[in-house]
């Protein structure tokens, strides 16, 4: 049951990353209602809990990523760097500096995503509170765990954000297949991407970076947009872009 419990907690955190984050507060590939919106913001903290990660420090960062892709000024290639660990410390100091409003970005990359002051800075940034988050996740391990080695995973759940960072851009941009040549180091790395609910598809999101279906060829399969089809025909949320669209819209275009 411990592992029922880590696996799910670990596909809801990049779930909600990837729904939230990446294709909503750096992409808008869809839209909702502002009741709806504070619901799903709401909702990506509590799963997230220590590794929340605000909407604006996000977004900024994916935007120059994609702007300045596999070069010098991404904030996050792996060209630059020995090692996952040492990739992501350089992107804890970037995504640091807009989180917290320490710097400015260029006006293109800002802009667009949605601000929650309680969330994103008094509890999202409040390190009694991720302690707080850290204690909570504790208690499942006291009834469930049955081996002293399982514990090696409470510290895991405590970053899942940047794991799963570290996955999808050091993986990403290395290792798998390439179906387009986007003058970059993009990959796909998995067809079938349930281990990060489809942000695997790095190669096909740098070709259509506004489609919000990650999967390109017949034999993929993007989780994330599945569940995205199912909220449309629900009514929470309206896709913006097409599916599979063939080049990014002129907005998207001149912003990232």
């Amino acid at each position: 049951m411990l592992y029922v419990f880590f696996f799910g907690h670990w596909l809801a955190s990049v779930f909600f990353q990837s729904l939230f984050q990446h294709r909503y507060a750096a992409h808008r590939m869809y839209t909702m209602k502002p009741r709806v919106e504070r619901g799903l913001h709401l909702l990506t903290y509590l799963v997230q809990g220590p590794s929340y990660l605000s909407p604006r420090g996000y977004a900024i960062l994916h935007r120059q990523h994609h702007a300045f892709s596999d070069t010098e000024r991404d904030p996050h290639s792996p060209r630059f760097f020995r090692n996952a660990l040492q990739m992501m410390l350089h992107t804890k100091r970037r995504y640091d500096a807009y989180a917290y409003r320490r710097e400015e970005p260029e006006a293109r990359f800002a802009g667009g995503y949605p601000e929650w002051k309680l969330i994103d800075q008094t509890l999202g940034q409040s390190w009694a509170v991720r302690v707080g988050w850290g204690a909570l996740y504790a208690v499942p391990y006291f009834f469930l765990a049955t081996h002293w080695w399982q514990w090696a995973l409470l510290p895991m759940q405590w970053v899942l954000g940047p794991i799963h960072g570290a996955i999808v851009n050091w993986y990403g941009h290395r290792y798998g297949y390439r179906s387009f040549d986007n003058g970059d180091g993009s990959r796909n790395t998995l067809p079938l991407d349930v281990v990060t609910m489809g942000e695997l598809f790095q190669n096909n999101h740098h070709k259509y970076p506004m489609s919000p279906d990650f999967a390109a060829r017949w034999f993929e399969i993007d989780p994330t947009w599945q569940i995205m089809r199912l909220l449309a025909r629900m009514g929470l949320i309206e896709i913006a872009t097409p599916q599979r669209a063939t080049y990014p819209s002129p907005v998207a275009a001149a912003s990232y």
